[in-house]
């Protein structure tokens, strides 16, 4: 009697087992999440925080994205191609970068590409690759403005300085932009052309280097906001003899224009370009929805004394989350 009481304890056991495993597996896994790897050309340079918090907040409300933030600490190409090859060998579902040098990561991106992994490109461009799209202002025209409202200010006379930073494909069209304005402005002598290197501290010191060597200078254009990334950026230029346009309008760059420092800021989408990207990803791998366009101009906020207040108002906006770019 032991014996079949025994028998019958173990098949009840093993019942249950059976049935807890099949109520197990029977419960639907949930839609998997797509891992996108957002890479921009530095950790450290301020404005492409931003464009993280554009990414998450657009990976939250999607619901089953994640966000790998990951690039260089400093603009350094090699290091960010080793950083898109690692996200190749991963397998992530897609990505997005902002390429320090794009012809440079051409090969690594078009490697992505024909693994199947769609990449699409935000703030700077790598134009000769197969990536699908690329967000963000129309660099060339951006130079140009910067270019013609400088003459402007200096009433198509003066001795101006310029800052770039090498090897960006952004920041190359920027100059263009730039030069093809001044080409046709003989009133006005550029004194040099400085490459900082993509670095705000490096910036700093040819800031302070030019304000020193070059006493007859009453113009600085900046294709690149790094003097303007720091509140002090810019102290060793004399306001009232050296006008300064800059691109880039995150703060603190307000904040120099409320000190007189810079006369015209010229900015971009940073929030958007996060998002947009993210947004693309998704609409490619959930529905096979391509951009209608290879590139999309994102558009750009010229930013005076005259109507910072408002769009240091509408910047509240978009930072506490509501709609904008």
């Amino acid at each position: 009697m032991k014996k079949v009481m025994l028998v019958i304890a173990a098949v009840c056991l093993l019942a249950l087992g059976c049935s807890k495993s099949d109520q197990e597996q029977a419960v639907p896994a949930g839609p998997a999440k797509l891992r996108f790897a957002v890479i921009p050309k530095s950790l450290t340079i301020p404005v492409f925080q931003y464009a993280k918090i554009g990414a998450e907040r657009e990976a939250k409300a999607l619901g089953n994205v994640e966000i790998i933030w990951d690039g260089p600490d400093i603009a350094d190409p090699l290091k960010q191609k080793e950083k898109l090859e690692s996200y190749i060998a991963q397998r992530v579902d897609g990505i997005a970068i902002s390429c320090t040098n794009g012809e440079f990561l051409t090969p690594s991106i078009n490697k992505a590409m024909e693994a199947g992994i769609p990449v699409v490109t935000w703030d700077s461009d790598a134009p000769n690759s197969k990536r699908i799209a690329f967000y963000g202002v129309n660099d060339f025209k951006s130079g140009q403005i910067l270019g013609e409202e400088l003459v402007r200010i200096l009433n198509h006379k003066g001795n101006i300085a310029i800052m770039t930073a090498l090897g960006s494909d952004n920041l190359e069209q920027r100059l263009k932009g730039v030069m093809s304005v001044l080409k046709n402005e003989p009133g006005i002598k550029i004194l040099n052309t400085f490459d900082c290197k993509d670095d705000p501290l490096v910036a700093r010191e040819q800031v302070e280097l030019m304000a020193r060597k070059y006493t007859d200078m009453n113009g600085f254009i900046t294709v690149g906001g790094w003097p303007v990334f720091n509140e002090n950026g810019l102290d060793a230029i004399d306001a009232s003899k050296v006008a300064v346009v800059s691109f880039d309008s995150t703060p603190p760059a307000p904040a120099v224009m409320k000190k007189g420092k810079v006369r015209l800021l010229v900015g971009q989408k940073y929030f958007g370009w996060g998002a947009e990207p993210v947004k693309m990803l998704y609409n490619i791998k959930t529905k096979n929805l391509y951009p209608n366009s290879p590139v999309i101009d994102s558009g750009v906020d010229v930013i005076t004394p005259e109507n910072l207040d408002a769009y240091l108002a509408k910047w509240r906006q978009m930072a506490a989350g509501q709609p904008g770019q």
